[in-house]
This record gives structure tokens, sequence and C-alpha cells, in this order.
């Protein structure tokens, strides 16, 4: 019971196992390769699939770090490769009606295999796209950037609005230390803003269980407490760019990824701090603006959302508050990981932000904080109390 704790990461892929929560768990992707110069492993990860066409995406900054490499591994090694760049200039890449339409254009009706190379965006647009044509796809992922390589949500954009419908996990993921050395600073600030949001998402799951009666997996929060353990005691060398620090987040944020794969829910990993980024990002999308990383985003709503535990600690149940430390220890982890601590930092408006207190709970129905204190008629004053706190 419970075996998947005693695995390494790589070897976690096709694991099934009986859960001491009760139900019975099926970790099906298939491969998993997390080491320094794991894009070698991508022709025998591929290998299944040799008979038929592949299509490799990639954008312009993600073909120069590793789609070219990737590409001529699979010639060498003969096979049949069709390549797709999505040239953004300075923009960036939105998974909306028009990304994911030209992803599925260029699927050939040969085609066997899709292979991802980047990170949020692409692997989710990929993922999207294969779930619904019933192809498998590899992610080699470029940057350690965010928590959704190896599940099975996939967060695009419809009309103007952010969600996350289902899709499916991916077959394969190649995650090489080398690689994620080249990543923007600003991706790796982001992937360790996504980490620390795992903080209040844990308590935000513990209060819905003790709420509402919702289903908890003890085996995935484990699974969640484990990463953070793994991503913090590294943090520190994420601001030079150590490789150590880097793999140390690529493998927390995959942990976290297992955990939300195996209860088929983002519950493990996401809680109130996600629904703010998600409004922030609709906002900007809406006014035609580039969003800012939504990890980043993430980072930032997560000591907001502890101030929410600590303004609502008299009313919560026992043993909640005890999961969520305070919004200064949050900030204080931030700053050592190089990730900013605040949302005036990164751009969010007084307006803005005061809106998203108020109406981020809608975003999705999922059972939070916010929610919580919505309930028990405290959430304006708390939303109006926060926003004098940070903007004055």
């Amino acid at each position: 019971m419970n075996e998947i704790l005693e695995l390494t990461i790589n070897e976690m892929p096709r694991t099934e196992f009986d859960c001491s929560c009760g139900r019975r768990h099926n970790f099906s992707v298939q491969d998993m390769s997390i080491r320094k110069g794991a894009i070698e492993d991508l022709p025998k990860m591929a290998a299944p699939f040799k008979d038929g066409k592949i299509l490799v995406v990639f954008d312009n900054n993600t073909y120069k770090v590793a789609g070219k490499k990737a590409v001529e591994l699979l010639k060498e090694n003969g096979f049949n490769i069709k390549e797709l760049l999505f040239d953004t200039g300075d923009d960036i890449l939105i998974p909306d009606e028009t990304t994911l339409g030209r992803i599925l254009q260029e699927q050939d009706l040969d085609c066997k295999l899709m292979i991802a190379v980047g990170s949020g965006v692409i692997n989710d647009a990929v993922k999207f796209v294969t779930s619904r044509t019933k192809l498998p796809y590899i992610i080699v992922a470029t940057a350690p950037s965010m928590d959704g390589y190896v599940a099975d949500g996939a967060p695009i954009i419809s009309q103007g609005y952010k969600y996350s419908p289902v899709a499916h996990l991916t077959y394969g993921l190649i995650g090489d230390t080398d690689i994620l050395t080249t990543a923007p600073q600003d991706l790796i600030q982001a992937g360790f803003g996504d980490m620390v949001g795992k903080i209040t998402a844990v308590a935000d799951w513990d209060l819905a269980v003790k709420v509402i009666g919702e289903y908890r997996c003890d085996t995935c929060v484990e699974l969640t407490n484990r990463a953070m353990d793994i991503c913090f005691a590294k943090a520190e060398g994420l601001n030079h760019r150590d490789p150590e620090s880097l793999g140390a987040l690529l493998e927390a944020l995959t942990l976290t990824g297992v955990a939300m794969a195996l209860v088929n829910i983002s519950r493990p990993a996401s809680g109130a701090e996600h629904m703010l980024s998600h409004y922030w990002e609709m906002d900007y999308i809406a006014r035609g603006l580039n969003p800012i990383h939504h990890g980043t985003q993430v980072g930032v709503a997560t000591p907001v959302i502890a101030r929410f535990f600590e303004l609502m600690e008299d009313l919560l149940p026992e043993g909640t508050k005890e999961l969520c430390p305070s919004p200064e220890e949050i900030r204080q982890l931030l700053a050592k990981g190089g990730a900013p601590s605040s949302p005036k930092e990164i751009g969010i408006d007084r307006e803005l932000f005061r809106q998203s207190l108020l109406n981020g709970y809608n975003v999705r129905p999922r059972y939070s904080i916010m929610q919580f204190a919505k309930e028990n008629g405290r959430l304006e004053e708390i939303a109006e109390q926060i926003t004098r706190e940070i903007y004055g």
C-alpha cells in the first residue's frame, strides 16, 4: 500500500497501487528521464512510434535550446519527422483557439506521436490537442516553470476565459538538467513561485475536507510535502542557476504533477492562490496585454492567501491554520529563491487586486479560504484590509 512513496521520481511511471485513501491509483505515464543529458533518451522513448510520422512542436526560443537537438537525434535514428515552429517574436505564445487550431492543422493523418518542446503553453496546447485526437505525446521540458508536465489538466484560453479542461497524461517526460540551465531567470522564478503556492494549496484542501467533507488522499499530500522539502532545501541555488537546484525544482514540480495525476484533479497543487493568478491573467488577456508568468503570479498570491488564513483564524477548523505559515515567512521564502513576493512588484494595479480578492473565488468551482470567508460574511472586509495593507 502507498508503494509510490518508496520510489524515485524516474521509477514512478506505470505505477499502480492500492492507496490508504481507499482508492486504487494508476500513474499511467510510460517513461520519465530527469537527469543530466536526458535528451539523449528521446529516441529510445519515442521508439514505439517509429513506424509513423512524428510532429515536433516548438517556438523560436525552445527550438534553439532543445528543439534543434531533439530533431537531429530523431532524424539520426531514422524517425519520420515533421516540424511545427511558432515564431512569436517578442510576444508570448497564448494557448488559445489560434494556437490549438494550428497544431491540429499540422497533424497529418499518418501522425503517430507529437513531441512538445517547451514548458507551460506548448505543453498544455499539445496535451489538449492530442487528448482530443487520441494521440500520445512526449514533452521535452525546457524550463522548470510549472507543475503540469505530468498532470492531466490543460489550462487553455477560450474566448478570453481561462479554464482547465481534463486532457490526458503525457506518454513520457524528458527533463534534461543541462537544458534547464538555459532557461530564462523569469521562468525559473515562475517555477519556484508555483512551488511556493503548494503551501496554501495544501491548507485549502484541508479546509475543504473539514468544512464540506471533500475527498483527500494523504499519499498525494505526502508527495506534495516531499516536493516542497526537495525544492525549498535548494532554493538559494536558483539565483545563480545551479544545476542541482534546477534539477530539484523540476523534480519537485514533477512530483506535484504525479500527485495531481493520481487523483485526477489539481487539488494537491492548486488552491485559492491559483484562482487569483487566473483572475489576473484573464484580465490582462482581455485588455490585449501579455500576462505575467502564471507561476510568478501564484507566488505573489500565496502570501495574500496566507493573510486570509490569518484573518479567518478564529473561525477555522482545528488544525487548519497550523498548515499555513505566516505571510512574512512565505515572502522570505520567495525572496530566498529570487522570486517576487508582492503583487505591486509585478504590476498588478490596486483595483484589479481588490476585485480579484472579491471575485476570485468564482474562477473555478473549488472550495477555498476565499469561499469560506464569503460564507462567513467576512470577504469584503478582508479584501479591503489586505488591499490597504499592500497598496495603502
